[in-house]
Order: C-alpha cells, then sequence, then structure tokens
C-alpha cells in the first residue's frame, strides 16, 4: 500500500461538473451545489444563529473534497462573525484528496467566492498522509484536514465540534463513509447542542445514528431531493481519562508568557497574538536570538523515514507546518536542496523514501546522488524572529524561575535546554553545534546541499555544518576541532562556492541544542512529576490506570528540539494555541501522546524508573 493518500480517479462532465469514476458519484451540482452547501449545511445546522453571541465554533466534516463546503462556511462567518475575536474552526476528513490544480477547475464555477478560493488554493493542503493546519488570522479561521482512510483518521482525531457536515459520496456507493462504526466516534467528537446536516436519508444511515445516541429527523431536502436529514444531540458524551495531560484549561486566557526568545519563543508569540492574545516574553540574554536560534542562517528541508510510523508522519506534519507558517515572512527564501547519503545505511534508506514516497513529486524527486527536497527554506535567523515577535511586550536580561505562576496566564517555557535547570527531570541533554561562515564578494542564488552536514549559500553569505556534540553545560564556545570537521564536510558535500569560501575570512559559531532521550520535542502541559509517580505508580508491575495526568497549572513547555528547532517550532505553537485555547488538535492523539512531556514519567515508570 502507498504511502501518499491516492487520488480520485477524475471524470469532467461537459457543463464542467467533476464526477469520480472510481465512485461514480459527482462531488456538486454546477448548477446548485453552493445552494445545496447553504440549505443542506449552513442552514441545516442552524448557522449563523448557532455561532451567534460566541468566541469560537467547530464544525467538523466527512468528505472535505472540492472545499465546498467550508469555502460556504467561511464565506458566511465573514459576514456574520459574532466578534472581531470570535474564531472559526472547521476539521474536515478526505481520503482521496484533490490535487491543487483540479480544485481551482472546480471551484472555478463559483465567482462569488472567489476570493476565498483564491487564499485556499494559495495554500492548498500538499498530497500527503497525516493532518495539516490552515490559519487565516485577519478572519479567525482555522481548517484542520485529516488525510487518509477515514477508519484510521476519525478516531486518532482530537476535538469537540459545535456541528457536522456529513457529505461523504452517496451512501449506496460509498458506503465505508457512512458505515455505523464511524458514527460513535462522530458522537464522542460532539459538544452539547451539537446540530448534523446531511442530504441522505438513507435507512442505515438513519438507524446507525440513532443507535449512536442522536436524535434524527427528517426535513425538506434541496433540489431533486426530496428530503434530508437533521440530527441532533443534546447531551454532551462522557470523556475518558486523560493520562497524558492533553486536556485545555477551563478558562481562555487573554494573555500569555514566555520564556525565551529564540525561534520556539518567537513562533509561539506570533501564533498567539494571531489569534488575538496579549503576549509577554521574557529572556535572560539582551536581546533575541542570542543561543541555538542565532546563526546567520537556517535550514528547514524534511526528515523522511523508509516507515510510515507515528514518528515518521509527525515529523512530516512539522515540516508542511513549518512551510506554511513561514511562507511570505521576512527572512525566508525558498530553496531546493539536494540530499546526498552519508554512508551505505542512509543511502539504503533513501531508496526505500524513493520507492514508497510520503510526498508527492511537487516536493520530492529522485536525483543522480540522492533526492531533492523541492520547495525547502533558507531562513536568515535574526530578521525572521524579529519579525515574528513585532507586537509582543519583550523583556531582556531578566531570569526566570517558576515561583509565582499565574494560572489565569499561562506561562510557556521555551528556553531550550534552560528548561532542565527549571524541572530537571526532564532530563534534556544539551549538544553542541558548530557551523563555520563566510562572507564573499561575488552574490549567489540561494542553494542548499545536505549529507549529515549542510551547505547553505544566500547572497553573499555561506554557512556550513553543523557538527553534534556532547556539551558539559560551560557556555558554548567554538574549537578547532569541531571547525576542522566542518571544513571536512566543506570538503565532501563540495558547492561550486568551496573555494570562494575557503579563500575568504571564515568564523564559528556554537550553541547548545536541547535533544530528548527519543529526539522527540517536548510540546504540552507540564505534569506535576511528584503526583503523577504516585498516582501512576502501578504502571511499574504492568497495571493500566485510568486516570488523569495531575499537571501543573499554567505550565506548558515548548523545546526539545535538537537540532530542527526551525521545523518543529510552528507546530509546536498550534498544538500550544489548540490546547491552551480549546481549539481542535492540529496533530492525531498518538502524535499528541508521543511529544507530551507526561510521555517521559510513564516511560520511566513502565521502566521500572
Amino acid at each position: 500500500m502507498s504511502r501518499l493518500p491516492p487520488r480520485p480517479d477524475l471524470e469532467w462532465s461537459t457543463d464542467g461538473t467533476p464526477e469520480d469514476r472510481r465512485m461514480g458519484d459527482i462531488y456538486f451540482s454546477r448548477q446548485s451545489g453552493l445552494e445545496e452547501a447553504r440549505s443542506v449545511f449552513l442552514k441545516g445546522c442552524g448557522l449563523p444563529d448557532r455561532w451567534a453571541g460566541k468566541n469560537a465554533f467547530t464544525i467538523g466534516e466527512l468528505g472535505f473534497g472540492t472545499g465546498l463546503n467550508f469555502l460556504a462556511a467561511w464565506q458566511l462567518w465573514r459576514q456574520t462573525r459574532p466578534t472581531a475575536k470570535a474564531w472559526l474552526h472547521f476539521v474536515s476528513f478526505e481520503g482521496f484528496p484533490l490535487d491543487r490544480g483540479d480544485a481551482e477547475r472546480a471551484l472555478s464555477a463559483w465567482p462569488e467566492l472567489e476570493a476565498l478560493s483564491g487564499k485556499l488554493l494559495k495554500q492548498w493542503p500538499e498530497r500527503a498522509l497525516g493532518v495539516q493546519r490552515l490559519v487565516r488570522p485577519g478572519d479567525g479561521v482555522t481548517l484542520t484536514l485529516h488525510t487518509g482512510d477515514i477508519h484510521e483518521t476519525l478516531p486518532a482525531s482530537r476535538f469537540l465540534a459545535d456541528a457536522w457536515f456529513l457529505d461523504g459520496f452517496s451512501p449506496a456507493k460509498n458506503p465505508q463513509m457512512w458505515d455505523k462504526s464511524l458514527w460513535p466516534m462522530v458522537y464522542q467528537r460532539c459538544m452539547g447542542g451539537v446540530c448534523l446536516g446531511t442530504f441522505t436519508v438513507a435507512g442505515f444511515v438513519r438507524r446507525g445514528l440513532t443507535e449512536a445516541g442522536f436524535d434524527v429527523a427528517k426535513a425538506p431536502g434541496f433540489g431533486r431531493k426530496r428530503e434530508r436529514l437533521e440530527v441532533r444531540l443534546n447531551e454532551p458524551p462522557e470523556r475518558g481519562p486523560d493520562t497524558h495531560g492533553l486536556r485545555s484549561p477551563e478558562n481562555r486566557p487573554d494573555k500569555v508568557r514566555i520564556i525565551g526568545a529564540g525561534i520556539a519563543g518567537a513562533t509561539l508569540a506570533r501564533t498567539f497574538l494571531d489569534r488575538g492574545l496579549d503576549v509577554e516574553v521574557v529572556d535572560a540574554a539582551t536581546g533575541p536570538a542570542q543561543a541555538a536560534s542565532g546563526n546567520p542562517l537556517a535550514l528547514v528541508m524534511p526528515r523522511l523515514d523508509a516507515g510510515d510510523t507515528v514518528q515518521a508522519r509527525l515529523l512530516i506534519d512539522a515540516y508542511l507546518r513549518a512551510r506554511q507558517f513561514y511562507a511570505g515572512r521576512s527572512g525566508v527564501t525558498e530553496t531546493d536542496v539536494l540530499q546526498r547519503p552519508k554512508d551505505a545505511r542512509e543511502a539504503e534508506r533513501i531508496a526505500k523514501v524513493l520507492a514508497d514516497p510520503p510526498l508527492g513529486l511537487e516536493n520530492l524527486e529522485a536525483a543522480a546522488t540522492g533526492q531533492l527536497h523541492k520547495r525547502a527554506l533558507i531562513l536568515e535567523p535574526r530578521v525572521l524572529i524579529e519579525s515574528l515577535l513585532e507586537g509582543a511586550s519583550v523583556i531582556y536580561g531578566e531570569r526566570s524561575d517558576l515561583s509565582a505562576l499565574d494560572p489565569s496566564v499561562p506561562t510557556i517555557l521555551a528556553s531550550g535546554q534552560g528548561a532542565q535547570n527549571l524541572l530537571p527531570w526532564l532530563g534534556l541533554t544539551g549538544r553542541l553545534g558548530q557551523v563555520e561562515m563566510a562572507e564573499v564578494n561575488v552574490a549567489a542564488p540561494p542553494s542548499a546541499i545536505a549529507s549529515g552536514h549542510y551547505a547553505l549559500a544566500l547572497g553573499q553569505t555561506r554557512l556550513w555544518g553543523a557538527t553534534f556534540e556532547s556539551w558539559d553545560g560551560a557556555p558554548p564556545e567554538a574549537t578547532e576541532k569541531a571547525r576542522a570537521q566542518n571544513m571536512a564536510a566543506l570538503e565532501t558535500l563540495d558547492p561550486y562556492w568551496r573555494q570562494a569560501a575557503k579563500s575568504a575570512p571564515v568564523t564559528s559559531r556554537a550553541g547548545a541544542r536541547a535533544t530528548t532521550p527519543d529526539r522527540l520535542p517536548l510540546i504540552g502541559a507540564v505534569p506535576d512529576e511528584a503526583a503523577a509517580r504516585e498516582i501512576f505508580d502501578g504502571v511499574r508491575h504492568g497495571q493500566t490506570i485510568e486516570a488523569d495526568a495531575p499537571l501543573v497549572d499554567g505550565l506548558f513547555l515548548s523545546g526539545g528540539f535538537g537540532s530542527r528547532g526551525f521545523t518543529w517550532a510552528p507546530w509546536a505553537g498550534e498544538i500550544l494555541a489548540a490546547q491552551i485555547l480549546s481549539e481542535p488538535a492540529p496533530a492525531t492523539v498518538s502524535a499528541l501522546e508521543a511529544v507530551s512531556p507526561m510521555r517521559l514519567i510513564l516511560r520511566a515508570l513502565k521502566r521500572g524508573g
């Protein structure tokens, strides 16, 4: 089975209506598709009346298709948004995603949506299994798209909906999208008072929804369909135990406090500023990007594994989110990266990746000496970080502790290895990374080569490295040993500008990167370690403990990024915004648990520690 989601088998009618021949069904009627969306889903779910006066409203959808229902909801939200700070969250599931060009062709039928469809198409989700998040701060809208088999993606999702659009292909032609096993999972992802709208009145759909606990009623249909369903749920379902501390605070805050002004802190600041919160950033340094984030250039490229694991997918999700987040910002330049295998083992891994790629040809293709990552990014960290911090209240030269936490103002530790000093049980290990830099006389277009180390060119700047060495905790200092390693790597990488860089004055810079034992970051609420060990002590003896993880009220963590801070940071920002502000999670439950700080305690207990 391919790691890429399958494409629909499209056929276009003479009037421009798209049909999936595999299903034998059309996506919408060109004559009435938009009006049907408005009648069956928007009006059928009581919109816009049901979001009046609310600060947030979440819609779940089965069957993203062309995005027409999302655009109709977005347009209505624009016209009737309750307040300038209210947010609409749209969570959709798709098994056969359309390519951008096909979506553009389909949506051209609706000129009145052109302003919004153009924005969606510009950020059209990539062809990849996993979860992708689009954010439109100006309108207060997020789109979270889960791509893959619905029987895998729906149970892996984490959110609560105020309304549901059930819009798969016809139940007679696509029964698995309407299988009764889905309705209990939809039920578990409902708020009290939820409304569900759908065009079908198929008997097995009605019975399945009723058995799952919904109140089902027929209503007048639209167009040729005499009837449709309106579905209600008055009482919210009971929630299961929260062993990894994924729950949200009871009250939505108006302000957050962030410790750290590197890329982790700056990305968090921009994410929460875009959500309309006040943001305070505190850093012990004299300015931004003074630690590991302070190199003149940085590279954002994907880490692609040969296996289709939770870790492999979340690495792709993080990379795609980073690319969306950084696009168009100051200090960001798109480029291709030629990745050559550094040894036989990596050559084998790259060959396996190319044989079954997790990203399409628009992002990845084979090269004569490895693989080519298209549309990767070269960043100028100082320029980027300063722009991300604009609008935040930033305090430099102040050391922080945890003695005066205010639960009403969440504090997020984004201080790299500094988090270890505040929470010693994290077990973060610092790794020194040194790069070499040179300014040459000739400007060059952006280019990047990677093979264990990497070499970057942007304008007149050349940068190469980086080492990954053990660290004793002393202030990071460049060494001749590390420079020799980087110079040897430069010879192996052999960029076209190698001789010019060696002829120019070369300077070095070293920084410490915080790493975790499993090389996955720490993103989420901070547990009360002592209480957690007591509550979950039975895990040491193989017991399953059904309990909520005890949390330090108001304390969160974004760190342990290792050498991939610029890739992890935007994804971490969205995860924490979702948790702190009670938004739909932009990741699967297994991914959230894989990066949760609570995992460290549970893992230690399982190992008898």
